[in-house]
């Protein structure tokens, strides 16, 4: 204990009892308490609010009150400072509710001595330290990032932190009323009984989990267990931190992914070279022959050798654009032209049901390319389109410029800060599952019927758009059709960006909610409108954003929404924004949004949309926009 005075507030209105007391207070053998004293319940409620001491020696009799009352009043206001029921001669059951209602100690004034006194105040302070440490602690654990809480072997949650709310979705007060099964899903029960046989033979456990939370979304946490003796009046009881690393986990598999289409495409280069090796001799040696033999059988046989030879040569042609992008001349590209072409062949040959449209910026970039292999790159992502469309709908192509921008480029794996083109082809057509959409690129992966797709059309697209210095990106909903996004280097931008950078439109102050269930987005995005000059604070759901909202709503001046979120979506979390405040100015943030959600949420007064990934430029153009036109 500290050596600082132990201040003591005595509230008796009886002056002798005072009197006996602060003698008392003289004979005690540790030095170091000051005494003070009030006579009235009033002077005691004054007092007490005023948080002055460290200790509160309190009469049960105080004229038409009680100490037991002011008991209760300062455990209800939550005042810290330990209070000591002073009773009289045999009063137990006021020495019971005493101690119900809070007391951390109560004394009978005819046994009462100097040391007995002394004994009871030093152990109520060092109580009141105790549970300022222990606050303290448990302060620490809610700046935590990681979700830490302790739970009992029979599952029941008795300490939850803050970081745990946000992770699980539960808070605490909801946490610790129930068990562990309550809370999320585990997806491979079966670990759970070998984590904890480990855990009571070693006293620890880590490993990962796949887990369900209260909003249905699906996370990967790496979990550390430790076995913990008496917590809670708990005999043994389980301390468990959990780190959401499912972004981690992302990252890891698109990166493995990138891996493995490396592999198979060394694979398939080695082969293909065999091939052309094997397939060279016997196309050239048909053609001799086909030039000597003038038999009908052989004439009408070997047509078909040649033909067949050269679709083997073909098929080798497509793996080595997908495995290394076929080098050929490179020059500058007006893409402008080669959408118009696409669209006249697409008109002519594709069924009259689907119908096509383009859309090309005025002033659209340059790319350093080759026209043959971006020809193929649009053609094969125009038929593909086709095929997801037998009963008809709309294709669209568009061309547009793009500046990524250090915000854009880390929200996607593949993009680096510079100048774009973007082609667009976007049909609405079956969509894609998301099983499927993480294997489109392989070679030889496919879902057509037997003799209808070789696998390799996809694949070919990444190899040449990598091989140009771009990427793809793909958006689909299953029966809402899908998207996919091509972005190539541009040339000769470097001025146009350092002009964008210089008239990037700067906020006054405003702070604007940004909800995402994406943490990296929410995290760029709010440091992209700090750094501008606005104030950001961040919702990782709709619940959350509602709440947040209420808040702050006489602050808010703009809310940035994805429209696709757990728990609860972009149209309902707008929907009950505007109910609370049917003034308040909302931008639709979306991957792929479907027409009738976007239309839906127009007609509801969203006064813009802004696609993701998105740069800094957009970001503030956009909330620049609202801002003064909404």
């Amino acid at each position: 204990m500290n050596n600082s005075p132990i201040k003591v507030l005595l509230v008796d209105d009886d002056e002798d009892d005072y009197i006996l007391t602060r003698d008392w207070f003289g004979e005690f053998q540790v030095a170091g308490c000051e005494l003070e004293w009030v006579n009235s319940y009033t002077a005691a409620t004054e007092a007490i609010a005023r948080q002055e001491h460290d200790v509160y020696l309190v009469d049960y009799r105080l004229g038409q009150h009680n100490g037991l009352q002011l008991l209760r009043v300062a455990v209800a206001n939550g005042y810290a400072s330990p209070i000591i029921l002073l009773t009289g001669q045999g009063d137990h059951e006021i020495d019971l509710e005493a101690m119900k209602a809070g007391a951390a100690d109560y004394l009978e004034k005819s046994q009462l001595t100097a040391p007995l006194l002394e004994r009871s105040i030093r152990y109520a302070v060092e109580r009141k330290q105790t549970a300022q440490k222990i606050r303290e602690q448990a302060a620490l654990l809610d700046v935590a990032t990681d979700a830490i809480f302790v739970r009992d072997l029979d599952e029941q949650i008795l300490f939850w932190n803050k970081a745990a709310e946000r992770l699980y979705g539960w808070k605490t007060e909801e946490a610790t009323t129930k068990k562990t099964r309550e809370l999320w899903q585990e997806k491979n029960l079966s670990q759970l009984p070998e984590a904890l046989k480990m855990l009571m033979n070693k006293g620890c456990w880590e490993g990962e989990l796949q887990q369900k939370t209260k909003c249905g979304k699906e996370i990967i946490v790496e979990s550390r267990w430790t076995l913990v003796r008496e917590f809670s009046n708990k005999a043994q009881s389980i301390l468990v931190v959990n780190t959401d690393i499912t972004q981690k986990k992302q990252l890891e598999a698109q990166f493995l992914r990138a891996q493995r289409l490396e592999s198979i495409g060394t694979l398939a280069s080695g082969i293909a070279h065999d091939l052309n090796n094997v397939l060279a001799p016997i196309l050239m040696t048909a053609q001799l022959l086909e030039s000597q033999m003038h038999d009908e059988r052989s004439r009408r046989l070997l047509p078909i050798l040649i033909t067949n030879a050269k679709r083997g040569a073909n098929l080798v042609k497509q793996v080595l654009s997908f495995t290394r992008g076929i080098e050929g001349e490179r020059t500058l590209l007006q893409l402008k032209h080669l959408i118009i072409e696409i669209q006249q062949i697409v008109k002519e040959t594709f069924p009259k049901s689907i119908d096509v449209f383009t859309q090309i910026s005025q002033d659209f970039w340059t790319t350093y390319g080759d026209a043959t292999q971006l020809h193929q790159v649009l053609m094969n992502l125009c038929v593909n389109a086709r095929d997801a469309m037998p009963n008809g709908g709309t294709l669209k192509i568009t061309g547009e410029n793009l500046l990524v921008d250090e915000n854009y480029a880390r929200m996607h794996i593949d993009a680096k800060v510079g100048p774009y083109v973007v082609i667009t082809v976007t049909d609405t057509g079956n969509g894609i599952s998301p099983e499927i959409l993480d294997r489109i690129f392989e070679p030889f992966f496919t879902t057509k019927e037997l003799g209808k797709g070789t696998g390799l059309g996809l694949a070919t697209v990444l190899g040449i758009i990598k091989s140009h210095g771009g990427f793809i990106n793909v958006y689909s909903e299953e029966g809402k059709g899908s998207r996919f996004k091509v972005y190539l280097p541009a040339q000769d931008a470097t001025e146009i960006i350092e002009e964008h950078e210089i008239d990037l439109p700067q906020g006054n102050g405003e702070l604007i909610l940004v909800v995402d269930d994406e943490p990296a987005i929410r995290d760029i995005t709010k440091t992209t409108l700090e750094s501008h000059n606005y104030r950001a604070i961040t919702a990782c759901d709709g619940i959350e954003a509602i709440a947040l909202f209420v808040e702050n709503r006489d602050e808010i001046s703009l809310v940035l929404t994805d429209m696709v979120m757990p728990c609860m979506d972009g149209i309902i979390t707008i929907r009950t924004l505007q109910k609370i405040n049917p003034d308040v100015k909302i931008i639709a943030v979306s991957g792929l949004v479907s027409s009738d959600k976007a239309n839906a949420a127009y007609d509801m007064g969203v006064k813009a949309f802004l696609c993701k990934p998105y740069t800094a430029c957009e970001l503030l153009q956009t909330i620049n926009a609202v801002k003064n036109n909404g």
